[in-house]
């Protein structure tokens, strides 16, 4: 045993070696996190230029976790840790995180980066053996980037299936397995990107023809190997534009809308070709009911059956979608979320960092007492329910944005104007300022 800071790491089953590693970037990114503060975390990316640096350190890599509503008094197995990405996140919203990495050099990075929170425990080794020796269930069992790899740790010959299964092992009844993974049949594959883990095109279209070790799944394969190793409420979100740096999260009860799939080129790690415009193909396939089947990420949570048929379940919300703004300044850092409580919608927006909490407040004021507030004009209802947490309720009917998106596309400039000018007219009647006159370059 050993403490860096307030985190335990554990060698109880560390065999002396490191048995992955991504090479000497690792000696790099322990002197970050011992040096930096994670606040300064954004301008050494910024500084340094590398995917290595950007993808173990960007806050975005935190978006594909710090939207789920985790159960606060709950036990987490990280399984595959890594360098600690997402370990801070969970322990954020939980009581305790066992983490499991083979690399004792990721973990001490994944140490040095989250030091100051005391519910963290780190265990190096084999995951097969940790798992033989481990006598808790747990709440929830993450693999992030993990199950792909299952053939390469799992010494059986349906290794995938057996994974799962000593995964279901590790969990309570009604215990979650929470997977994130690329999807196989992923659109940027056809569009001209790599396959992330072996740096081939086409090879996961192909079936892996050329690879072993490691592969992902089709979305109904995946599904498939869910509930033949024993789990049941298989429920998939789709991370938007992957799970690495995801931006979106979607459900099939919440899906995008055509022309809103714009940010594609997000393959920072390796060249790339570019067949054809996705954006369009996205619109075609959104027409035809085929994103989830082409949705380059997957996100999935199943469920481990409870022993007692009859035991009652946990009724919870059921979350529809979430938006992570994370890249703005600390102050403004704020997770949208819209989840679904007894047949109704609710949207809560929560911030992401605790010098967001007076930011999203506010808004509870504003609703209340906004100069706004006209004959004309209606706030949504904001209730303060935390905090730096608020909900609103869900309101249906076409978005300003498309209404100008769709204009603009149509070149119907009228129609653009005469909403701009709608705008223009809300603000200008408040703020006791002369009238507002268009220039040329203004229009």
């Amino acid at each position: 045993m050993e403490k860096i800071g307030n985190v335990v790491m554990n060698y109880d089953y560390y065999s002396g070696q490191d048995l992955y590693s991504d090479g000497d970037i690792e000696d790099t990114l322990l002197d970050i996190v011992k040096t930096h503060d994670r606040s300064e975390y954004p301008d050494v990316i910024v500084e340094a230029k590398s995917w290595p640096i950007l993808y173990h350190l960007s806050e975005v890599r935190t978006n594909i976790l710090n939207w789920y509503p985790f159960e606060p008094g709950a036990h987490v197995l990280e399984v595959g840790a890594g360098c600690g990405a997402i370990t801070g996140t969970i322990a954020e919203k939980v009581e305790k995180v066992t983490a499991i990495d083979l690399s004792k050099r990721r973990s001490m990075i994944n140490a040095y980066r989250n030091k100051d929170r005391d519910n963290i425990e780190i265990m190096v080794g084999n995951f097969n053996d940790i798992a033989a020796g481990l006598t808790e269930k747990f709440d929830y069992v993450t693999l992030i980037g993990v199950l792909e790899y299952g053939e390469l740790y799992i010494p059986e010959k349906d290794a995938y299936h057996a994974f799962l299964k000593k995964i279901a092992g590790l969990l309570k009844p009604g215990g979650k397995v929470l997977i994130a993974i690329e999807n196989q049949l992923g659109l940027k594959y056809f569009a001209g990107c790599r396959e992330d883990h072996v740096g081939k095109y086409f090879e996961g279209l192909e079936g892996y023809s050329t690879t072993s070790g490691v592969k992902t799944f089709s979305k109904k394969v995946l599904q498939s190997l869910l509930e033949e190793s024993g789990y049941e409420a298989v429920n998939f979100a789709y991370s938007y534009p992957d799970y690495k740096l995801p931006t979106t999260i979607y459900t099939d009860d919440f899906l995008p809308v055509k022309g809103e799939l714009v940010n594609n080129l997000r393959n920072f790690d390796a060249d790339r070709m570019v067949f054809f415009d996705e954006t369009k193909v996205w619109d075609t396939l959104l027409d035809a009911g085929l994103f989830s089947e082409f949705s380059n990420s997957f996100f999935v949570e199943a469920v481990k059956p409870y022993e007692d048929a009859e035991m009652p379940k946990k009724t919870a919300q059921k979350t529809i979608f979430a938006k992570c703004s994370v890249e703005r300044k600390d102050e403004y850092k704020i997770i949208t979320r819209i989840f679904e409580e007894n047949r109704k919608k609710i949207v809560e927006k929560d911030a992401a960092h605790a010098k967001a909490n007076a930011h999203v407040e506010r808004m509870a004021e504003y609703a209340a007492n906004s100069p706004y507030l006209t004959e004309n004009v209606k706030i949504v209802p904001c209730e303060k329910v935390g905090a730096g947490r608020v909900q609103f309720p869900y309101i249906e009917g076409p978005r300003l944005d498309k209404i100008i998106d769709d204009a603009v596309k149509a070149k119907e400039w009228d129609v653009v104007w005469e909403n701009v000018r709608l705008l223009k007219d809300i603000i200008m009647n408040v703020s006791g300022k002369e009238e507002f006159h268009a220039t040329e370059s203004f229009k």
